[in-house]
């Protein structure tokens, strides 16, 4: 009886070289192809769970050369319990072969689900991040949980462990040498993970398991078919509003239109009129893909495209800024006197002005670690009742318990918004978070405003508007 030759799978540079005889690699060919410079069979190390299945299914004999892990004894040492939907989501994970994506709230325990999805998989864990300080908070928790080393990458830290915490950038400049180290994906906020460096974190990794945790997968670019090609799908998910005054705590939405005063409405009128005028005669179509490129393009090359660019910019300002917007800021203070409160801007330039007029700290991505650390210990202790920031709690820091939200600017992004008022959803006795949105009327805001509230969250009996 004739014995199949056997099909070899190493793991190099971030890709899996296969050696075999073409009849036995031609049921691959969905997933590799020959390459003529190493004389073989190359595949992405995303593939691999897909290429050993298919071997195994058709009886070839195979050599794993690939693989650099073994099953881990882990224990999670907790006294925590999962809550039901916790629970639930671990088990539609586990259902589609421990694939997928679980979306959750802003505070609803995703990295306690992580840690449950380790202690079921047990297998070496690669946890990536967006941020240093994200990386630090995963390592704590994981060492509190497991009673284990875990290995740190990014921030000066090139730590390898069993279960090791990374940054996006250092797992991406590094998987091409440790892709095979890991039996396990997990990506926190993984909506950054189709990213064009970013991918290369999954696409270079052989980990047959993966988990992506987000509040909000969707992204303006449409990327989201890349993330589930890379993660899986979406198998489990569960949106604010449904965990509200469960989970989370209950919560108002409100937006204050707000009048620019006469010579703001003036000379944001002029800017608006000059920038409008070039988009029209250049055509530029902002609902093109490329469009803000195009526009950017034109402003570089064209004789009137520096005018037109600096309009851009100058009516921005105006609506994001306009005196109308630190009065209702002073009366919310004063409305609110006493709970902890997060104002949220576009710019750096808004939110240190804030912080200038108002004897506010601020925290932008300028704010040494140090300073920010200081700055949200005296927000957490209610010593400093009041945090001004322009993008940097958007994500990525573990933000204290705060009961209103302020939004006097921000992008059109859906999930910038939705992220924003999670900020302000740690339940407390009593509680009822407040986010407030400051729009300057007659502005561009009005669009951005309604772009950016077309989620769930906001889609609600009682979310008000009112004029001021």
């Amino acid at each position: 009886m004739h014995v199949p030759d056997t099909v070899t799978i190493r793991f190099s540079s971030g890709t899996l070289i296969l050696d075999g005889s073409p009849e036995h690699i031609s049921g691959l060919s969905q997933w590799c192809s020959y390459d003529e410079r190493i004389g073989g069979y190359r595949a992405q190390a995303m593939h691999y769970a897909a290429i050993v299945t298919r071997l195994h299914r058709a009886g070839i004999p195979y050599e794993d050369a690939a693989r650099a892990f073994e099953p881990l004894t882990l224990q999670l040492q907790t006294d925590l319990q999962p809550r039901e939907y916790q629970r639930d989501a671990i088990a539609a994970w586990r259902r589609e072969q421990r694939r997928g994506i679980v979306v959750l709230p802003t505070g609803s325990g995703k990295s306690f689900l992580a840690l449950m999805a380790i202690a079921h998989t047990l297998r070496p864990t690669l946890v990536v991040v967006p941020t240093i300080d994200l990386m630090q908070q995963w390592a704590s928790q994981l060492e509190r949980g497991f009673g284990c080393p875990v290995g740190m990458l990014g921030g000066g830290s090139r730590d390898v462990q069993d279960v090791t915490v990374s940054t996006y950038d250092s797992a991406a400049a590094l998987m091409e040498f440790i892709g095979n180290r890991f039996g396990l994906l997990i990506v926190d906020e993984c909506h950054h993970l189709p990213g064009p460096t970013n991918r290369h974190v999954a696409t270079m990794s052989i980990a047959p398991f993966r988990l992506g945790l987000t509040a909000t997968p969707e992204r303006d670019d449409g990327g989201e078919g890349l993330l589930f090609e890379l993660l899986g799908d979406i198998s489990y998910r569960r949106d604010i509003d449904e965990l509200e005054g469960k989970v989370l705590a209950p919560y108002r939405t409100e937006r204050l239109e707000l009048d620019l005063e006469p010579d703001e409405r003036a000379e944001y009128d002029r800017y608006r009129e000059v920038y409008v005028s070039f988009v029209r005669q250049q055509r530029v179509d902002f609902s093109g893909p490329n469009a803000w490129g195009q526009f950017m393009g034109l402003c570089a090359r064209h004789p009137q495209g520096r005018a037109a660019f600096e309009a851009y910019l100058a009516q921005k300002r105006i609506a994001r800024s306009g005196r109308a917007k630190f009065r209702a800021l002073w009366r919310l203070f004063r409305k609110h006197a006493g709970e902890r409160v997060i104002v949220f801007t576009a710019d750096n330039d808004t939110a240190y002005e804030i912080g200038r007029r108002f004897f506010l700290p601020v925290l932008t991505h300028h704010t040494k670690a140090a300073e920010r650390k200081e700055f949200l210990d005296r927000f957490r202790e209610g010593l400093y009742p009041i945090l001004v920031t322009s993008k940097v709690l958007n994500e990525g820091i573990d933000v204290p318990e705060a009961s209103v939200g302020i939004v006097v600017s921000g992008s059109g992004s859906t999930r910038e918004h939705v992220q924003r008022l999670g900020r302000i959803l740690r339940p407390a006795r009593g509680k009822e978070a407040r986010l407030y949105e400051l729009v300057s009327m007659g502005t561009s805001e009005s669009y951005v405003s309604e772009r950016r509230r077309q989620h769930r969250a906001y889609q609600r009996p009682h979310p008000m508007s009112r004029q001021r």
